[in-house]
């Protein structure tokens, strides 16, 4: 396995537009440290209790998404440092993450997760709780959030024909409130789609941030993804 070569390969195959998000989960520091010697600079945890050791490692050049299930009681540890949050699937957790970038003195760019698969396991908003957000006067009220744009995760299927219907239908929806009289800290920049199973995909159907792990690092032992 060659870290550098990996990330290469994936960079040629990727359309202009559309960046790589390394995920590290359950990566040591050493191998991110070779990904980031060769030229990777965007890195995806889905763990607050990884990320923030390995942001304490590592060059602070490094930009560190939260791309898992956050839970509204970790955000403190993040939020002095996180780059982009793409998991946001709750008005509760984005109250939390102004009332802690607030502290930091910072404004976080967050990513609302929409439900798109067809699996309960998913977390996310509806279209429908989305439009209903961004009209609330509790979302007028957050000074210290950006939100930029949307993230989904496709069914896990080998149906190809599902898994594109599913992306198209988020990148639908990211056009219409990119079209859309959005609030001044909302705006349709980003679209998270596509991890290392389905990532072409994505990118074919508009994905900006594609979050590939086992493509770069090798495949993950079973007992690591619980």
């Amino acid at each position: 396995m060659n870290i550098k070569n990996n990330i290469n390969n994936l960079l040629q195959n990727l359309p202009a537009g559309c960046a790589l998000v390394a995920v590290s989960k359950t990566k040591p520091v050493e191998q991110i440290a070779e990904a980031y010697a060769a030229g990777q600079r965007v890195f995806g945890e889905n763990k607050v209790q990884e990320m923030v050791p390995k942001h304490e490692a590592l060059p602070k050049d490094i930009a560190w998404h939260m791309i898992g299930h956050l839970q509204s009681n970790k955000v403190k540890y993040i939020a002095p440092f996180v780059t982009l949050i793409h998991s946001v699937d709750s008005a509760r957790l984005l109250e939390e993450i102004d009332k802690q970038a607030a502290k930091a003195n910072r404004i976080i760019p967050c990513l609302l997760q929409l439900h798109i698969a067809e699996e309960d396991t998913k977390f996310g908003f509806s279209e429908d709780e989305v439009l209903q957000l961004f009209q609330s006067t509790a979302f007028a009220g957050l000074k210290h959030i950006q939100v930029q744009g949307l993230m989904g995760m496709a069914t896990l299927t080998e149906d190809e024909g599902q898994i594109r219907k599913e992306f198209h239908g988020l990148k639908t929806f990211f056009e219409k409130l990119k079209s859309s009289a959005l609030p001044s800290h909302a705006m349709m920049k980003e679209l998270s789609m596509g991890m290392s199973s389905d990532y072409k995909i994505a990118a074919e159907e508009g994905s900006t941030l594609v979050r590939v792990g086992s493509a770069i690092f090798g495949e993950r032992h079973y007992e690591n993804q619980k």
